[in-house]
């Protein structure tokens, strides 16, 4: 609950610079009538329009849709915390009537007949969806380099990659285009951009929110989840799509050292041992060794045999009738799955599941889990960091356990680092509560791109 120093604060900020709010002030200044929500979506669009002929955050820009939806809620009875707050999506959220491309020419004219269930319960929790966010193709990268729609630029320095693959909604919330925005997570899809544009990134428990609606790159591992400046703006996104809140207690934490701290740039290592400061007492444990694919040491077999298997179920049909609609990267990281046999797959899925039921004895004596969301900064588009800069996130989908990456310093060239933390199966509340608890003692969050 703001206070009311908090609330008249951030009253005498819509002036001036209306995209910097909170949600939580946001919504304040909209329920006192000093800011209404087409006010809000208009400035919005103007950044939009202003930033992103050079950030591509944006595929599509529903910008006559949203001024619609927020003059429409001008005269409501606010819905909630979300009640006329502009809110992006990333372009693999079916979207009734707005085209859903997956950044792809294959889908370059999809037009969904429906919503995705967590757009049509953020439609009814108030929000106004104001565009389609870029992202590498169909999900399958991390570099942001793949899109049919070209790349999207890091806001801290436009030659760098904002990560991949929700590329364009960690830009968009980063910039100030938009208050939060959908992403989705894989193997760190989202909390990859997240650290890399100084952003918040949550991943929940797999299978908490429905992904009906929202295109597969592999099933047994996607998860949704809302990208913010904060935790508490991704907790309100989380909460009003389908987010189960929950009591809280004092967590003790955890650091798995093995693998999580090896091979850090040493910049961000002093950064992370900085940040792990602000928790109390962070207890060493050990975190099981786990078979890994030979040729790509940085993933585990089980966890490659699932993506590469159920994404090429998706793709087979395209790739035989259209693989010249497919970016080159793209199709190379669908080749794989060709050669999974069956069996292969049969045994990860076994794999898979007993590592998720074994998931919190990854936990002895801890509630939760610190670790580097990534090795180091954005790396220069054109030249990707490699696979180790998935090995912190892939691990947590493996699990489908929760996990939040939010910004816990800046390099001396001005470029964020972020810090994961995991909690056991179904702890979101308290892995969100121990990321606000972060960001009530240190400034990282509030800290704002150039742009």
């Amino acid at each position: 609950m703001l206070t009311r120093r908090a609330v008249l604060a951030a009253l005498a900020a819509t002036s001036s610079e209306p995209h910097w709010l909170s949600i939580a002030e946001a919504a304040a200044a909209i329920r006192a009538r000093k800011l209404s929500p087409v006010e809000l979506t208009r400035h919005c669009l103007a950044r939009i329009a202003k930033l992103n002929p050079t950030l591509n955050a944006f595929i599509t820009v529903t910008a006559e849709q949203a001024l619609a939806d927020a003059k429409a809620l001008e005269n409501q009875k606010p819905r909630g915390p979300l009640h006329g707050i502009p809110i992006a999506l990333k372009d693999l959220y079916d979207t009734k009537g707005i085209r859903t491309t997956a950044a792809s020419k294959q889908y370059a004219n999809r037009v969904p007949t429906e919503d995705a269930d967590v757009v049509r319960l953020l439609k009814a929790a108030g929000a106004v969806i104001i565009g389609k966010t870029n992202m590498d193709e169909f999900a399958y990268d991390y570099t942001g380099e793949t899109s049919a729609y070209g790349t999207a630029r890091n806001p801290w320095n436009i030659a760098l990659s904002p990560g991949g693959s929700s590329g364009g909604s960690a830009v968009a919330v980063a910039a100030g285009l938009c208050f939060a925005a959908l992403g989705s997570d894989t193997g760190g899809s989202i909390r990859l951009p997240a650290a890399f544009c100084g952003i918040t990134g949550y991943k929940p428990t797999w299978g908490q929110l429905s992904a009906n609606g929202v295109l597969p790159l592999a099933w047994t591992l996607d998860t949704v989840g809302p990208m913010a400046r904060s935790a508490a703006d991704a907790e309100a996104v989380y909460n009003a799509i389908g987010g189960r809140p929950a009591p809280t207690k004092t967590p003790q934490f955890g650091l798995p050292r093995k693998p999580f701290f090896d091979q850090l740039e040493p910049e961000t290592a002093q950064l992370i041992e900085a940040a792990l400061r602000h928790f109390p007492a962070p207890r060493e444990v050990s975190f099981p060794k786990i078979p890994t694919i030979p040729d790509a040491p940085e993933l585990t077999q089980s966890y490659g045999a699932v993506i590469y298997a159920e994404a090429f179920a998706f793709h087979k049909q395209m790739m035989e009738k259209s693989p010249q609609n497919y970016h080159p990267q793209t199709r190379n990281n669908i080749a794989p799955g060709s050669t999974t046999t069956a069996s292969e797959y049969i045994a990860a899925r076994r794999e898979l599941d007993h590592y998720r039921a074994s998931a919190a004895q990854l936990f002895p004596n801890v509630d939760l889990l610190l670790t580097p969301t990534t090795p180091g900064p954005a790396f220069p588009l054109g030249k990707p960091g490699g696979l180790l800069f998935l090995r912190n996130t892939s691990l947590w989908n493996l699990f489908g356990l929760p996990t939040i990456s939010i910004p816990c310093g800046f390099t001396k060239s001005g470029l964020p680092v972020g810090l994961q933390i995991t909690g056991r199966p179904g702890e979101d509340a308290l892995v969100l509560a121990a990321a606000k608890t972060f960001q009530q003692k240190t400034d990282f969050h509030l800290r704002r791109p150039p742009a």
